[in-house]
């Protein structure tokens, strides 16, 4: 086995500080979650194949993506990390990854599994390598069933499969279209969770082992409450038109300045007069058919239309301070161009500062430590092959060796 020493330090480390992870997957689930792991401490080292690397360094090209000089979408899922090209089909740049897989705390695949078994690059193949080595595995359906083989992007696998789309689309309407890499990041936490767990079983027994998730299944999760409904058997309504709700107190409603509110009131009962003094209409909370829940409920076309004018006769400041005062539970609809004026996202941490100048900030991960100190500042994703020579001096290579290995044609 070859080592490499990797310092930490004992005081307030990152939670995954010491932890080497191999990343060779491609576009943006698997690398969410490596990503993460980064971000909390791991050495994450990206593995690609010579030529142009992950198809992802040229997803900013693609017309769902807002244009831009700045490579976003590269460094927003690659911060941080270390990269080397291999050729994983030529034996010498198997053997180097061998090397690399041996001084490994985790590996993320998302090859297809065809594809695994031919690069062997299955759990199998690896753990003989290293014992205590952890396989996360990301997938588009899962790696059982007669779907296991189809290729699959978050748009088809996570929102399409998964009925989220459908449940997303109006009565009598086209289809909802999802956008690019929604799906993908939520995917990519529950493999993040999935490594944090086997973290947990080798600390207690010693032993690596294989985890994973699908878009498929993260889709499911995702429309869980609706599924479960499908699942027994209730009828599962399509989604009216906002003119017609199920509840005029769960509905989206227009203010003065074009902006867009969402009520989502639960405790009908308690807050139905809060609402009426909000809007100033105190003599709604007598009006026969909004006494109770259930007359609300089977007049709720009435009385979104009844709502929609008194909403639009001001502008959205003046409800946020009305629906406030009165404990009302609403949200605005925000738009991509509120996103960098948002001061509830930097006070939490969800909007933070990069070292990269031509982007200097960026979205971090959604978790909360109380016990670790800030994630590692994001950084810019690397170049291809940009520690190529580097990471191979680190496992012993001596220069001679590694323009041998270059002159093959193993590091592309």
């Amino acid at each position: 086995m070859y080592v490499v020493e990797r310092k930490t330090s004992m005081s307030r480390q990152l939670p995954l500080e010491g932890l080497r992870v191999l990343d060779l997957a491609s576009f943006i689930a698997g690398p969410v979650a490596t990503t993460v792991m980064g971000d909390y401490g791991a050495e994450v080292i990206k593995i690609e194949p010579p030529g142009e690397g992950d198809p992802q360094r040229k997803l900013g090209q693609a017309h769902s993506i807002p244009q831009h000089p700045v490579n976003f979408c590269w460094h927003m899922t690659n911060r941080n990390k270390r990269a080397i090209v291999l050729d994983l089909k030529h034996a010498d740049g198997r053997a180097v990854f061998d090397r690399l897989a041996a001084t490994a705390d985790v590996v993320v695949v998302n090859f297809p599994l065809k594809v695994r078994e031919r690069l062997r690059m299955r759990y199998a193949d690896l753990a003989p390598l290293n014992p205590r080595l952890i396989y996360a595995s990301m997938t588009g359906y899962g790696e059982q069933g007669p779907d296991a083989d189809q290729p699959g992007f978050d748009s088809t696998a996570f929102f399409a499969r998964s009925g989220l789309l459908d449940a997303l689309t109006y009565e009598g309407g086209p289809p909802a279209f999802s956008l690019p890499a929604q799906g993908d990041q939520m995917a990519g936490m529950n493999l993040f969770a999935a490594v944090a767990m086997a973290l947990l079983h080798r600390e207690r027994t010693g032993q690596g082992s294989e985890v994973g998730t699908s878009l498929h299944a993260s889709g499911l999760w995702s429309n869980a409450i609706l599924a479960q409904g499908a699942l027994l058997g209730a009828y599962v309504a399509p989604r009216p038109p906002r003119t017609k709700p199920r509840s005029a107190l769960a509905n989206q409603y227009r203010t003065a300045d074009h902006r867009w509110i969402q009520l989502t009131i639960v405790r009908e009962d308690k807050l139905w007069p809060e609402l009426c003094q909000a809007l100033e209409r105190p003599e709604l909370m007598d009006d026969p058919r909004f006494r109770t829940t259930e007359e609300r409920r089977a007049h709720a076309t009435e009385l979104a239309a009844l709502l929609d004018p008194l909403f639009a006769a001001h502008p959205w400041l003046h409800w946020r301070h009305r629906l406030r005062h009165h404990g009302i539970t609403f949200g605005l609809l925000g738009v991509m161009r509120d996103v960098p004026h948002d001061e509830q996202a930097e006070a939490n941490g969800a909007v933070v500062p990069s070292t990269l100048e031509e982007m200097p900030r960026t979205i971090s991960a959604p978790i909360r430590l109380s016990f670790a100190p800030a994630p590692v500042p994001p950084g810019p994703g690397p170049a291809h092959g940009q520690h190529t020579d580097e990471l191979l001096g680190e496992l012993g290579y001596q220069t001679a060796e590694i323009e041998a290995l270059r002159a093959t044609g193993a590091l592309g």
